[in-house]
């Protein structure tokens, strides 16, 4: 237990200038310490691997800094659990989250890569020439698993409005009740001018803005990583033509096999959240006002 302790804590407390351990690194702590006299790495992993806690692995997360936060948030999420309002969505009125994926590079690599062979990866060529870059625009159904996307030049109000008309000219949703699209705070369309403008040019859209910081809130990245994942990784295309058609021939295959992505996080689970981070915060502040008055 004192060795998985250990573990858990940062290198710099015990005076090591490391992020994080290695292996190796926090057996010699180990045995400096004097914690044991002797203990394999082999053993020292299979002790950490077996405890709940796992130091090594790390995520990053934004923590919910805007001051409206709960009440911007709150609508975005009532849409996926198809509500609006306390009301309940009819089936004529529909959720597109939205956003633009910036640069993506189209690199032709200067050796062609080498396919994959028996207990071999494949091989692609680190060195490459710059063909260009696309910025990505798209749209995803939340509810119906469909996908809108668009190679421009740039992002940009007039490219964003493209992707717009890309979806509000076609069915279902010329014909909807209610389109809602879902978007972050992006220039493209930012605040109460990109209401105007495009609830102005579609009297069925309803432009619903998520708080500052909250990527996460939006579906549309969740099928960007899967485009980064299965489209753009490696990344060896021999012009921004073939990039682009790359992008849009995914859509397609990506629109047979897929389905709603299983959103859980409710409203009621992130008032939870936002108390939990409230009472922490205000432990914390409590925690150094003590500290600074003992130290004074």
């Amino acid at each position: 237990m004192q060795v998985r302790a250990l573990a858990c804590e940062l290198p710099a407390t015990s005076g090591v200038p490391l992020s994080r351990w290695s292996t190796a690194e926090l057996n010699g702590q180990i045995r400096q310490s004097g914690l044991v006299a002797q203990v394999s790495d082999s053993t020292l992993w299979r002790w950490l691997h077996e405890d709940a806690i796992q130091p090594w692995r790390h995520r990053c997360w934004i923590f919910p800094r805007a001051p409206d936060f709960l009440a911007k948030a709150g609508p975005v999420l009532d849409l996926y659990q198809r509500q609006w309002q306390d009301q309940e969505l009819r089936s004529d009125e529909f959720v597109i989250s939205a956003d633009e994926k910036t640069s993506i590079q189209a690199r032709r690599r200067i050796h062609t890569s080498q396919p994959s062979g028996p207990e071999r990866p494949m091989k692609v060529e680190h060195e490459y020439e710059r063909m260009g870059a696309w910025a990505y625009l798209a749209g995803w159904d939340v509810h119906r698993a469909k996908v809108f996307g668009r190679c421009e030049e740039a992002t940009g109000i007039d490219p964003f409005d493209r992707l717009v008309d890309q979806v509000m000219t076609q069915e279902p949703y010329c014909q909807a009740r209610t389109v809602f699209w879902i978007v972050d705070n992006g220039s493209s369309h930012r605040g109460q001018a990109s209401i105007e403008r495009l609830e102005g040019r579609y009297a069925n859209l309803k432009l619903v803005h998520g708080p500052v910081y909250a990527s996460w809130l939006n579906q549309i990245e969740i099928y960007f990583s899967i485009v980064q994942r299965k489209v753009l990784t490696p990344n060896d295309f021999a012009c921004l033509r073939a990039l682009a058609e790359r992008l849009h021939q995914f859509e397609r295959h990506y629109e047979k096999i897929a389905e709603p992505f299983e959103w859980k996080f409710t409203r009621a689970d992130l008032a939870q959240l936002m108390e939990r981070l409230r009472t922490k915060e205000q432990l914390t502040l409590s925690l150094a006002a003590e500290n600074t008055l003992a130290y004074l």
